[in-house]
């Protein structure tokens, strides 16, 4: 089996070498499968999830956000609802001047968003806290980032415009990490800001008026 697993990870890391893939989200994703084959194990007994992950052969568990019991859909009903606004100070900062070490008596949450669902990843501070490695993508829906690999600003948002099916299934396996890990929990969903919405409708009435009153002077 070790042996299996060793030469998977040649074959990962040869790709990286003869396609220059980046080989940071070749490790983000590789941490991210140990975790996700730790948790069918756990969860569903299977024993051989690794391989087929390391090889990108594996099915992510496509309803695992969404099969959920009677008791899972009440208590979610009672979670927070948050606008990307409200997400934004759930990044670790620490209540205390100056300190930039991560200390949880003192510093807020830590959560993160994918496809809208909003995750405590608090327990993994040393990855997800300020200075950590995965720290860009706390505070934010970073659903696009997840689903590319590109940890620029510009890649941190929410819009899946443009991405192929390969980068959709990516999202998946992400979500099926944050869904089923041990340590993470799920929190609650992304909402619209209410403001936002009224100045939106405010925005397509005002244009609906004007193309109607062009429509009636060509009359």
């Amino acid at each position: 089996m070790v042996r299996i697993v060793l030469h998977a990870v040649w074959i990962g890391l040869t790709a990286i070498m003869v396609t220059r893939f980046d080989a940071n989200t070749f490790f983000m994703r590789f941490f991210r499968d140990l975790a996700r084959s730790k948790a069918r194990r756990r969860l569903y007994g299977n024993k051989h999830a690794l391989v087929p992950m390391l090889l990108g052969l594996d099915q992510p568990l496509m309803d695992v956000a969404s099969s959920k019991t009677k008791d899972d859909e009440d208590a979610e009903k009672q979670m927070v609802s948050l606008t990307l606004e409200d997400l934004a100070s759930f990044t670790g900062a620490s209540s205390i001047e100056d300190d930039d070490e991560y200390d949880e008596s003192n510093s807020s949450p830590l959560y993160l968003s994918i496809m809208g669902r909003i995750y405590d990843v608090t327990a993994g501070s040393n990855f997800y806290g300020p200075g950590g490695q995965y720290h860009s993508f706390v505070g934010k829906d970073a659903t696009r980032a997840f689903a590319t690999g590109c940890l620029k600003e510009e890649c941190m948002v929410s819009t899946l415009d443009g991405l192929s099916e390969k980068e959709l299934k990516e999202i998946d396996r992400w979500v099926e990490l944050y869904e089923t890990h041990d340590k993470y929990t799920f929190v609650g969903t992304l909402v619209e800001d209410v403001v936002d919405q009224i100045l939106e409708l405010e925005v397509d009435t005002i244009e609906q008026l004007e193309e109607e009153e062009e429509e009636v002077v060509l009359v």
